[in-house]
């Protein structure tokens, strides 16, 4: 079930949040749009190209709206939440335009407003809409996504779930250190300052070697851990999960008190203000998953994607909203999981990507017993970096991707510069994951998965007009994942 609050003081203020932004959406009517996405998945790049897309009249063919001449004007305006921090478009589209560099990553929230004027295909609407509307984008990292299940889990219970799990595959080697002073720790001491940074900062060490590329895991709350910000060093996140007795209380003033005590702080002080202030004030949601990513890094890394979209998915609750359940806790209507980087990949294995992301939502959809009604997906790259070509190899066309390997990047012991492109091919991903995931959860031994070549490209050279304008930045389906998520609200 996807987590609540139980406070009337909460609940009072989400019901007051919800009906300012419906009063705000009588006279500009707004949407409101999460982005997130697990690890490395391009959240920035996806709304930098969305926005600078919309901005500068991108190819969009799959894009309604756009496609049949009805949006007139596109700007972007000051965002309503004057406390939460701009989404920094400008910088992020100079990194990906002038320098060719793949800008930050997504380590806090921010918000992002684009306005876009149309005309309504419907006559009878035309009279009665002022044919504008506002999207307010609003980015957070995906670790905070993953925090919402602990809002329904008491200390004991978050104990236990994550210490069996740190003991399973790779993680028991990851965990080994932590897991070590956790077990030598006397819990009913004294509550020690020291040793409870110590096992805080083993744990937070273990989390982060978990995310490490070479391990490419997703399950990994709690996420301020990973991204403390201005919460570095505070109370609320030096706390750690610790080994307990199967039945009995803590005595007071003890470690195991300390523990506890903190861990019901970083939901109320981390959680609750995240869940309250952005997530509950939700309309559509977007979650991008690096699958091509996990693919590369084996079974088990498969295996805690899918854990990861299962608790994901968990939160939301999709469906249509009736005026009364969009004042008290509005539903997120729609939510799209979208498989990036599909340019690392030849175009006829785009299919198998959406297929293979698809398999990994169904399966996670039905762990937790919800419909799929309101949710999509899809494979599409928010920046396409590459271009498709064939080589002649033993008589035979082969197809493959060309583009310029990042600096220091190599490719069978060829290490790049930078500046020279080359040609690699992708890989083929299976034409049936409905048997992989068979094999994977059946625990074949030796199971080793399709090859597919994760090469960090650098972002394409923009070609300018005769007038010294850059044309829009390409893409693969991002039209498409447009008229998704907000096409209808154009109609």
């Amino acid at each position: 079930m996807p987590p609540r609050l139980t406070s009337f003081a909460d609940d009072a203020r989400i019901a007051f949040d919800n009906l300012a932004d419906r009063a705000s959406g009588l006279v500009n009517p707004t949407v409101r749009l999460g982005v997130t996405g697990l690890s490395r998945s391009g959240k920035t790049v996806f709304i930098s190209s969305l926005v600078h897309n919309l901005l500068h009249g991108g190819r969009l063919p799959l894009f309604e709206p756009v496609q049949s001449g009805r949006v007139s004007a596109v700007r972007l305006e000051p965002q309503p939440d004057d406390a939460v921090p701009r989404f920094q478009y400008e910088d992020h589209i100079r990194a990906l335009v002038k320098d060719r560099i793949w800008p930050d990553s997504t380590r806090a929230i921010s918000e992002l407003r684009i306005t876009l004027d149309y005309q309504s295909a419907s006559g009878w609407n035309r009279l009665f809409s002022p044919g504008r509307l506002s999207i307010d984008i609003v980015d957070y990292p995906g670790e905070w996504l993953l925090d919402l299940p602990l809002l329904g889990k008491d200390y004991r219970t978050f104990s236990e779930e994550t210490i069996a799990l740190a003991k399973t595959g790779v993680r028991s080697e990851l965990s080994r250190g932590w897991l070590a002073l956790t077990h030598a720790a006397d819990i009913q001491a004294g509550a020690d300052e020291m040793i409870a940074r110590d096992l805080a900062t083993a744990f937070a060490d273990y989390l982060k070697a978990c995310k490490a590329d070479e391990r490419s895991l997703s399950t990994l709350p709690p996420g301020r851990l990973l991204l403390p910000g201005d919460l570095d060093g505070s109370p609320a996140l030096t706390f750690a999960p610790l080994a307990l007795p199967a039945d009995g209380r803590p005595d007071r003033g003890s470690l195991w008190t300390m523990m506890e005590r903190r861990y019901e702080a970083y939901k109320s002080v981390v959680v609750k203000p995240f869940f309250r202030e952005h997530f509950a004030r939700l309309d559509r949601q977007i979650v991008l998953v690096d699958a091509l990513q996990a693919m590369n890094r084996g079974p088990e890394a498969v295996q805690d994607l899918e854990r990861a979209l299962t608790d994901v998915l968990a939160c939301f609750r999709p469906g249509t909203n009736s005026l009364l359940s969009s004042l008290l806790g509005r539903r997120i209507d729609r939510v799209l999981v979208a498989a990036t980087k599909a340019d690392h990949l030849h175009h006829e294995s785009h299919d198998r990507l959406d297929a293979l992301t698809r398999r990994l939502v169904d399966r996670a959809i039905d762990r937790i017993g919800m419909a799929g009604a309101g949710i999509d997906v899809m494979a599409l790259a928010s920046v396409r970096a590459t271009r498709e070509a064939s080589v002649k190899r033993d008589g035979h066309d082969l197809p493959v991707i060309v583009g310029t390997p990042m600096k220091g990047e190599t490719i069978a012991g060829e290490r790049f510069d930078g500046q020279r492109k080359t040609a690699i091919f992708p890989g083929d991903l299976p034409t049936d994951p409905e048997s992989l995931f068979d094999r994977i959860a059946a625990g074949e031994s030796g199971l080793r998965l399709p090859d597919v070549n994760v090469v960090r490209f650098r972002p394409p050279q923009l070609e300018e007009t005769g007038g010294g304008i850059k044309l829009s930045v390409p893409h693969i389906r991002l039209d498409r994942a447009m008229q998704f998520l907000f096409g209808d609200r154009l109609a």
